[in-house]
C-alpha cells in the first residue's frame, strides 16, 4: 500500500484552517477569516499570501462604501489540495485503527 501523500503546505494548522473554513464558504471577508482561526491582520496575511502562491486560494480586493476590503475564496486547486490532504489524513488515521 502506498503512503498517503501529506501536503506540506497544510501541515500547518492554521493553514488547513483557513482552508477548511474556506471551503464552507464563497468569498469570505479578511475580518471573518481572521476572527474565525484567532490570527492579527499581519499573521492572516502572510499565510493567505503564502497560499495565494501556490494558488489555493483567490484574493479579491475592493471597497464598501470608503473603507477598504479584502476577500478569500478557495480556488478549484485549493480545493483539490485540501481534499487530497484529508483524505491522507484518513488514511492513516485508517492504518492506525487497523494496528490496534
Amino acid at each position: 500500500m502506498a503512503d498517503p501523500k501529506l501536503d506540506p503546505a497544510l501541515l500547518d494548522p492554521t493553514r488547513l484552517a483557513i482552508l477548511a473554513l474556506l471551503a464552507g464558504t464563497e468569498w469570505a471577508e479578511f475580518a471573518f477569516v481572521r476572527d474565525a482561526v484567532e490570527l492579527s491582520d499581519s499573521a492572516l496575511s502572510k499565510r493567505i499570501s503564502m497560499l495565494s502562491d501556490r494558488g489555493y486560494v483567490e484574493v479579491r480586493k475592493g471597497y464598501v462604501g470608503k473603507r477598504p476590503r479584502t476577500w478569500i475564496n478557495l480556488s478549484t486547486a485549493g480545493r483539490t489540495a485540501l481534499s487530497a490532504h484529508v483524505a491522507a489524513l484518513r488514511d492513516i488515521a485508517a492504518r492506525v485503527d487497523r494496528s490496534d
